[in-house]
Order: C-alpha cells, then sequence, then structure tokens
C-alpha cells in the first residue's frame, strides 16, 4: 500500500482501520459476554418448612445472607402482592416459579400470567411432567410441540417457558433419552433448567449436557452429588470449575440457583453455607 504522507487517509487505509474497529468491538463484547457476572438465587424447596411457619422471617434471612433472588415451589398461601412487597422489603427478586403444567394450560395460563406479573418473575419453570405428557417417546415428542407453541403465547408477555431436571429425565424411554427428546425438539427460548446434582443422579454428566446444549440453561440450578451426608455445594462430586465455564463462556445463563435437598437439622444454615462456598469459587 502506497504511503500517504499528507496526513489524510486513503480508502484502502480508511477500510482497513474501520475492519480493525470491528474486530476489536467483537472482542470487546466477547470479553464482556464472558465477564458477566450471574446473580445467585435460592429455590426456597430448600427451606420450605420453614417457610410454611414464617416466610417473612425466610426471606427477611435469605435477603441478610446475601442471595439477590429467590424461585417458589409453592406460594404458602399468599398472594402475588403480598409476595412481591415481602421481597421488595428484603431487597430480593424472582427468579422462576416452578409452576405446575395445569397452570399453563387452557383457561389457567392468563390468570398464572397476571400473577407472575405482579411478582415480576419471566421464569415459567414446569418441575416435572405429568404421566400423560411422559410416558412414552412420543407423547414426549408431543410435549416439546407443545411447549414451543406456548413459548410463543408468553413471549408477548416478557415471559419464557422452561422444564427442570429430574433424575428419570436421563433414563431411557423406547431408546430415547426423554431429556434429548424434549430438548431436542424445542426452540432456544424454551428454558433448560438443568439441575445439577439431579443430572448425575440420573447417571448422566451435566457438562456434556451443557455442550450439548449451549445457551438452552438461561437458569441452572447448582446442587451437590455425592461427598458426606451434609455436603453443600462445593462439597461434593460436582465439577463446578467446568460447570461455570460452560454457564459463563456465552453469558447466556442469567441466574445460577441453589437448591439443597439434604435434609439435616439447620436448612438455612446449610444454604448459607452453600451460598459462602459459591462466594470462595469466585461467584
Amino acid at each position: 500500500m502506497k504511503a500517504n504522507y499528507s496526513g489524510a487517509l486513503t480508502r484502502r487505509q480508511f477500510i482497513n482501520l474501520g475492519a480493525l474497529s470491528v474486530a476489536a468491538c467483537g472482542v470487546g463484547l466477547q470479553a464482556a459476554a464472558a465477564a458477566k457476572k450471574v446473580p445467585l438465587g435460592l429455590q426456597l424447596y430448600s427451606v420450605r418448612e420453614q417457610c410454611a411457619k414464617d416466610l417473612p422471617a425466610v426471606l427477611k434471612a435469605v435477603g441478610a445472607m446475601g442471595y439477590k433472588g429467590v424461585e417458589y415451589a409453592g406460594y404458602y398461601k399468599r398472594n402475588a402482592k403480598e409476595l412481591r412487597q415481602m421481597m421488595d422489603d428484603n431487597g430480593l427478586v424472582c427468579c422462576g416459579t416452578h409452576t405446575g403444567m395445569d397452570t399453563l394450560e387452557k383457561d389457567a395460563l392468563e390468570a398464572t400470567l397476571e400473577f407472575n406479573h405482579t411478582l415480576g418473575n419471566k421464569y415459567l419453570i414446569v418441575p416435572g411432567m405429568p404421566e400423560k405428557r411422559s410416558n412414552s417417546k412420543q407423547a414426549w415428542l408431543d410435549t416439546a410441540k407443545y411447549f414451543n407453541e406456548l413459548a410463543a403465547r408468553v413471549k408477548s408477555h416478557g415471559m419464557v417457558v422452561g422444564y427442570h431436571a429430574h433424575a428419570g429425565d436421563f433414563k431411557k424411554i423406547e431408546g430415547a433419552v426423554p431429556w434429548d427428546l424434549f430438548f431436542g425438539n424445542t426452540q432456544k427460548s424454551v428454558v433448560m433448567q438443568l439441575d445439577t446434582g439431579n443430572c448425575l443422579d440420573g447417571g448422566a454428566d451435566p457438562v456434556a449436557v451443557l455442550k450439548k446444549y449451549p445457551g438452552r440453561a438461561r437458569t441452572i440450578h447448582l446442587k451437590e452429588h455425592g461427598g458426606a451426608a451434609s455436603a453443600v455445594v462445593g462439597e461434593g462430586e460436582v465439577k463446578w470449575s467446568e460447570i461455570f465455564k460452560l454457564c459463563e463462556a456465552g453469558g447466556a445463563v442469567d441466574w445460577y440457583i441453589v437448591e439443597h435437598e439434604r435434609g439435616g437439622p439447620d436448612p438455612l444454615g446449610d444454604v448459607k453455607r452453600c451460598l459462602e462456598s459459591l462466594k470462595k469459587m469466585g461467584k
């Protein structure tokens, strides 16, 4: 390229500089995505007995621990306005609801959307499929089709639908894995709420699942597997560094949600230990 000593850029130089700027911008965006800080929420099923006794006290304790959000698996006879006020009072947001399949069907959907709009929640996660929707290969394929339709319906309300992992979802039915039948036939907008512990309980590898379905785990349950009976997140066999690397590389994960189901005399203490362990891991 002939040098231009007049101080003005030649056309070729201008184009080259533009290309370099675009490339640099792309690198910057990739770095920003890679550095995304994923907030930590708590699935309240972990402390369900305490919630049933004194929900306001539990939400206060959870907020004080440092959790940023809570995911519901039941509402403890509270309406959406009451729940929203308690979350607001404790600096918490709703990072999901585990809502039964029946609440997303037919006439029930409108009330579910209104309830979750009041909560400020966008993640409508089905925690388990009814037998009629999961008892055969065809049933899973039909359910996947229904979720695609459902995803389109809730999109205009600013919400998404998804499905939560259980061990049985990784056990073959008619020669096929239900998890793959479902997520292999749903659109990317359908949330894959992987549960690390349940996945391992089912004989599958959560690292492999995340690799197979990149960008699908908008929210993910952090649950330990193996280790001592009292093991919290970080004290068992889950390959957390690999999990976090995959979750954060593309910036697709919106929430890490802790779920602790090992029992014990102090459930609130256990979920606090989970959070402290995650903080030590840089989360």
